[in-house]
């Protein structure tokens, strides 16, 4: 039974990296226009959408492809060495689809299956929802919304907030709640400058006063545990388990990339005054090793941790959650480790504008700067494995 679910486990991932393979080229023609416009092309899009990239998480019966958590994670990997601004987007999601198992399946059904656009948002409750008769009353704004320029639908992650506005008790967190809006309700801010992940176009957003029906909102407690059991189920792991596999892969494909380009650079580069190539040096040659140290590392907990989730799934708990943030955030270390002292070793070559170790550099402390990425989930599971609570935030 192992090995069969092996041998299932690469036929899947090899024709799901075989799709990506085949719009490779459309990445590379389009990702210096991506750099300029600060957005993804439609072609790219459009490339994505025709191998249902965008779907490769959703279940399907809601018409997505229900790939592996790991299959997932190999996609991204490989996007990301090619044009990481488009692996971020897939990310995103990748686990935004995630909430169709949370969505009652007619929703689902609209957003995932009959709506080919991505579904996107913001996850961080920066909005308020006040209930109504039927619905909520949504207003608020959220940022970082990558993809939203090719998005159908968007979420919005909110506080729940009474109708007479009283403040919610200071001992208890706030009630939150996700809802989900057309993207032609929203209003768009483009102020997405940034030195990394430039194509991915993540804007802000804003809503004021528009209805959202029941239907179409999540209740943001239960996101922290797997979904209910039912047939049209993708994944039995909670949705908050799934986020970090995406930001971790990206991260970990940009460090993959780096590690491709630097023996390209080493070998024809001879430093202003030197005689010998960088490839001689044997400071370069043990730093290139480590470099490789770090990077094949994080490949083997990632690949552990999306493992363990597909064996644990619903059993795991905040064990589980705890192994996954860990790996994320040695993932989100080591790539960048990796990465600046690549970045080092090559010197001025490394500075070429445009050039790959130069866009690994930007990209990669870029995607970090993710909470799902972020050091203090060292210090939290570091907590949990003193006898404390799992925190999701401190």
């Amino acid at each position: 039974m192992f090995w069969s679910g092996t041998a299932h486990f690469h036929e899947e991932t090899a024709e799901w990296l075989d799709r990506v393979a085949k719009i490779t080229p459309i990445l590379v023609r389009h990702r210096e226009q991506a750099e300029r416009e600060r957005v993804t092309p439609l072609a790219v899009i459009e490339a994505l959408r025709a191998q249902s990239i965008h779907r490769m998480w959703v279940s399907p019966a809601f018409g997505g492809g229900g790939v592996s958590v790991r299959t997932g994670s190999a996609v991204l990997q490989a996007l990301a060495r090619v044009d990481a601004a488009v692996a971020w987007q897939m990310g995103v999601q990748g686990v935004i689809s995630r909430m169709s198992d949370y969505l009652p399946e007619p929703v689902a059904t609209q957003l995932f299956r009959d709506c080919d656009g991505l579904v996107v948002g913001g996850i961080n409750p920066t909005g308020q929802a006040e209930p109504v008769t039927g619905g909520y009353r949504l207003r608020g704004r959220w940022s970082f919304a990558s993809g939203s320029t090719h998005a159908d639908w968007l979420v919005c992650a909110c506080v729940i907030t009474a109708p007479d506005s009283t403040p919610p008790s200071s001992t208890a967190p706030a009630p939150t709640r996700m809802l989900f809006v057309p993207s032609d309700a929203v209003r768009f801010d483009d102020d997405w400058r940034t030195v990394g992940l430039r194509g991915t176009g993540s804007v802000s957003f804003s809503v004021d006063n528009l209805f959202v029906p029941g239907d179409f909102t999540v209740d943001g407690s239960l996101l922290r545990r797997p979904p209910q059991d039912r047939p049209s189920r993708g994944h039995a792991i909670a949705y908050y388990d799934f986020g970090p596999f995406t930001t971790a892969s990206t991260a970990l494909g940009i460090a993959q990339d780096a590690l491709s380009a630097f023996p390209g650079i080493a070998v024809g580069t001879v430093p202003a005054r030197g005689t010998e190539s960088l490839a001689a040096s044997h400071i370069v040659q043990a730093g290139l090793a480590r470099a490789a140290a770090l990077v094949r590392s994080a490949e083997l907990m990632l690949a552990d941790a999306a493992d363990q989730a597909t064996t644990r799934r619903e059993s795991g708990g905040e064990k589980l959650s705890a192994l996954i943030r860990l790996a994320a955030a040695t993932v989100g270390e080591n790539a960048v480790r990796a990465v600046d002292s690549l970045h080092s070793l090559a010197g001025t070559r490394a500075l070429a504008a445009g050039g790959r170790l130069d866009r690994c550099f930007r990209d990669v402390h870029s995607a970090v700067a993710h909470i799902t990425l972020a050091p203090t989930n060292f210090e939290m599971v570091g907590a949990y494995l003193l006898g404390n609570a799992l925190l999701m935030r401190r």
